[in-house]
């Protein structure tokens, strides 16, 4: 299982640390320079290790929140298709309600966190999931009736995870990595 303070953070999260420093300074506990380079640490932070290495001696300002997205989103899509690429902040609960149209989401830009759940619910759609290296996704709990789920990446303890559940009828869906998905 990952550590709290290895997971990777979002935007929200960096902006979040920089109004703690910016509140350091207003309280006297760092100067201007440190704040600039405690700004610069923060921006280009990865982890949630990292943001907390520019609070960790300012005394109740420690970034113990973790910042998703949204909690839960929903794509609906009837006869049309829904494509989410490039810089995407995905949220822990994905709900995709598909009918007869395409849904094409690429995660490889995205910012993921460690587990997503997505709830199927495809009638004669199709849903292509791009995921980064690394990931992994489970579909044992998807429903299929006259339709497939094809999974080229496998489940295993990579992350970010991809937990698949719901139903797909007549329509299908595929998980992929980047170099055979969208040609």
């Amino acid at each position: 299982m990952t550590e709290p303070r290895d997971l990777r953070v979002s935007d929200a999260e960096r902006e979040h640390v920089v109004s703690l420093l910016n509140k350091a300074v207003g309280r006297g506990m760092i100067t201007l320079d440190e704040f600039t380079a405690r700004t610069d640490t923060a921006l280009a932070a990865v982890t949630r290790a990292d943001l907390n290495s520019v609070l960790i001696d300012l005394p109740g300002m420690v970034n113990t929140e973790i910042m998703p997205a949204a909690g839960r989103v929903e794509l609906k899509n009837t006869m049309s298709t829904t494509t989410r690429k490039g810089r995407w902040s995905v949220p822990a609960e994905l709900v995709i309600n598909n009918r007869m149209g395409s849904t094409d989401l690429d995660f490889t830009e995205a910012d993921v966190p460690p587990v997503v759940n997505i709830e199927l619910n495809v009638t004669a759609g199709s849903v292509k999931l791009l995921v980064p290296e690394g990931a992994t996704c489970n579909h044992d709990a998807v429903e299929v009736a006259a339709g497939d789920v094809k999974d080229k990446v496998g489940d295993g303890h990579g992350t970010p995870h991809f937990v698949l559940t719901g139903s797909v009828r007549a329509g299908s869906v595929l998980v992929k990595r980047k170099r055979h998905l969208f040609r």
